[in-house]
């Protein structure tokens, strides 16, 4: 029985018939899409929000944040023009009316206009880099510039300071090529002929191409602002709207739809990194487990990439460009390379070269090794990076299944405990939670599904089997989230397993996509429409508690990179609350972690005192803190140099940090064999997947806290 549909039909019905009822007031397709949009947010919504002037006030602030968030096209003379619609856009909104958002448009692109006459005739001037001064990137902090003066002056300061780092690089450039040796020089390190040729080059030549270099990135910015049309700033002002319910509920053209559909299920030839926008910038969300930046190693989350050049051919300088034509650059035939130019969350620049190939889905399934205690005691590790299942094909691959997979060859194994590495895995299948963590535990309650006014559905594993009783240890970090912190959660609120890492990412809601063509009964003239994905559900632990925005607290803490920087859902706007329902009675029979829990937690906190590694990763979690929150830049070479100068060198205590084998012993199952003998480019992806493992200083931990396990609980059965 499909719980989710017997609850989620009838809404579809109310809501058809409200606008069978109530037609829309305007015909036109904008009319109907903003009052069909907010009609079905305040009929399926989890939690769904007042349309009124607080309701106007906040998508105000979020839709001026996202039309100029960097401050830098209007100035307070238009946002003052704009204020007096602050709370009128609840009623524009029942109204099918556009005033404000016409206004805005019309604002902003005079803003575009005349900023680019600012930026020409900054870059036709000659810049003097031995003045002192900064400028302020942030828009936030620098606030609307008072008046068209002052926004000029801060687009030729910005001009000066793109000019600069250009011009910083390119002098770097002229100092390696007049030092090249090719006889001497090491592979990786060689320079093309185009680079050679900077060591002839003067003063003058490199200020000249650094200002083509600095035009040619504004004015490609500028192209693709004229090139939007009113649908995208449309879906911009939309999205602003439906943000204020909650940050995962989002409008969708059906274009967006489409591309939505193929990066879920596509299967595609590229470097296998899933990217974001956030304002100019590009920045690397996740690295697809098994892809070619994974198998590559160099690039990492949050890195920024500035600049994508095709094998062979000079680097475009991306910053400005939209997400798709970035990934039109990245993506390429299999066994081509591409070079990125990324900035590195320390503030270093590094190139990263990485052939592209097939990113293969079958790296994002479960996968087991064998590793071992400094004691040689044998523990199973199952990387899991995602609750996959394929809804499609009834015989397909689905998380729960391969897990039980992985359990039953690790117990032929005889391992006396086992990993289970949810790390960076953002959740998935519902379903193959609930049977995952029964796999543990005897059959019982798992998770609390609850839909707005209704009694909350608890989700039991029924088969009352246990695959495996013995020791078992869950890894996550600040981007486990929504299946990872549920499997979590039900594992620690049975007194099963030992949690450990850092605090989850706190997203406890789930999402459902809703055909907006389906509630307009004719006006076949105005679709199609577009989807809105909106939160229509809440878990919650069999506790009561739920996971939205305080996630799961690991028993045992490890200190990361991300540390000192707050993440996670709470960062977003207008996140859902944290609310608690009844809890529902648990009980195991399996195997207890509480009688040992504080002889595990002294230990670890002990030899986290010692280690050297988490040491740094703590100083350089400070430091990293310390550069996120600095956003202002130096406007004169002397400065600059001396700024890049002390993050390279206050970089360079954390180099390395990661690159020693700290667990030496790392094995494929005997069952696993045949698999890579038999496929080359396998047993490839495999041994860099044992290299990562061997250099892992946050499972060398974890097997410590086994091998307390183990003994711990020989200790205490003795008693």
């Amino acid at each position: 029985m499909n719980f989710k549909n017997v609850i989620y039909l009838p809404a579809i019905a109310a809501i058809l018939a409200f606008f069978a009822f109530f037609p829309p007031n305007n015909g036109e397709k904008e009319a109907v899409l903003i009052q069909t949009l907010l009609g079905s947010l305040t009929t399926l919504h989890f939690e769904p929000v007042q349309i009124d002037d607080t309701f106007s006030e906040k998508a105000y602030d979020i839709y001026l944040d996202r039309l100029d968030g960097g401050r830098r096209f209007m100035t307070e003379k238009e946002v003052k023009q704009l204020e007096k619609y602050r709370t009128q856009i609840d009623d524009e909104a029942n109204q099918g009316a556009y005033e404000f958002f016409n206004l805005s448009l019309q604002l902003f692109e005079a803003g575009v206009e005349k900023t680019q006459k600012y930026y020409r005739d900054a870059l036709a001037t000659d810049f003097d880099f031995s003045q002192s001064g900064v400028i302020e990137l942030d828009g936030e902090k620098r606030g609307w510039a008072k008046n068209d003066k002052e926004l000029q002056q801060y687009w030729a300061d910005w001009a000066k300071y793109e000019t600069l780092s250009r011009y910083a690089d390119l002098r770097d450039t002229r100092k390696k090529a007049k030092a090249y040796d090719a006889a001497t020089v090491e592979e990786g390190d060689e320079m093309s002929e185009d680079d050679l040729a900077y060591a002839d080059k003067t003063d003058a030549e490199l200020m000249t191409e650094a200002k083509e270099e600095s035009l040619k990135y504004f004015d490609r910015w500028y192209d693709r602002l004229a090139k939007m049309k009113r649908n995208d700033h449309l879906s911009t002002y939309l999205n602003a709207l439906t943000s204020v319910f909650d940050p995962h509920t989002n409008y969708y053209e059906p274009i967006d739809k489409e591309n939505f559909d193929i990066r879920m299920s596509g299967k595609l030839e590229g470097i296998g990194a899933r990217l974001q926008t956030e304002e100019e910038y590009t920045k690397i969300t996740s690295i697809v487990v098994g892809g070619p930046a994974w198998k590559q190693g160099d690039l990492e989350e949050n890195d920024v990439i500035t600049a994508v050049a095709q094998d062979g051919e000079k680097a475009v300088d991306i910053n400005g460009m939209t997400i798709n034509e970035v990934v039109q650059l990245i993506r390429g035939p299999k066994g081509t390379k591409v070079t990125l130019t990324v900035k590195k969350v320390n503030g270093a620049t590094q190139k990263v070269v990485i052939e592209r190939d097939v990113v293969i889905t079958s790296e994002g399934f479960a996968k087991s090794l064998l590793l071992e205690t400094d004691d040689k005691e044998k523990v199973g590790y199952i990387r899991l990076p995602s609750f996959y299942a394929d809804f499609q094909d009834r015989n397909g691959r689905r998380s729960a299944k391969d897990v039980a997979a992985e359990v039953k060859k690790l117990k032929k194994e005889n391992v006396e405990g086992i990993i289970l590495d949810l790390r960076n895995n953002g959740g998935g299948s519902l379903r193959d939670v609930v049977k995952m963590s029964g796999l543990f535990v005897e059959d019982g309650p798992m998770v609390q599904v609850k839909y707005r006014d209704k009694k909350p559905d608890v989700l039991e594993d029924t088969d009352a089997s246990v695959q495996w009783d013995g020791h078992i240890i869950v890894m996550v970090n600040n981007f486990s989230a929504s299946a990872s912190e549920i499997l979590a959660a039900a594992l620690q609120d049975y007194d099963r397993a030992v949690i450990v890492g850092t605090p989850t990412f706190g997203k406890g809601t789930v999402q459902r996509f809703f055909d907006l063509d389906r509630a307009v009964s004719g006006n076949s003239d105005v679709k199609p429409l577009g989807q809105v994905k909106l939160t229509t559900q809440k878990f919650y632990r069999v506790n009561g508690g739920s996971t939205q925005l305080k996630g799961v607290t690991p028993d045992i803490i490890l200190p990361d990179n991300y540390s000192y920087i707050e993440t996670g859902e709470k960062e977003n706007d207008y996140p859902l609350p944290w609310t608690e329902i009844d809890a529902v009675p648990v009980e195991q029979n399996v195997y207890r972690v509480s009688r040992i829990m504080p002889t595990l937690k002294a230990k670890s906190e002990a030899r986290l005192k010692t280690n050297e590694t988490f040491a740094k990763i703590d100083q350089n979690a400070q430091r990293l803190k310390t550069q996120r929150d600095d956003t202002d830049y130096p406007l004169s070479l002397a400065d600059y140099d001396a700024e890049v100068e002390k993050l390279e060198e206050t970089s360079k205590a954390f180099e390395g940090m990661f690159d020693d084998e700290v667990n030496t012993y790392a094995q494929n199952l005997a069952a696993d064999l045949p698999a890579f003998e038999a496929d080359e480019s396998k047993a490839a992806r495999n041994e860099d997947f044992i290299k990562g493992i061997k250099k892992d200083v946050y499972l060398e931990e974890v097997l410590n806290i086994m091998a307390d396990m183990i003994d711990a609980e020989a200790i205490a059965d003795r008693k």
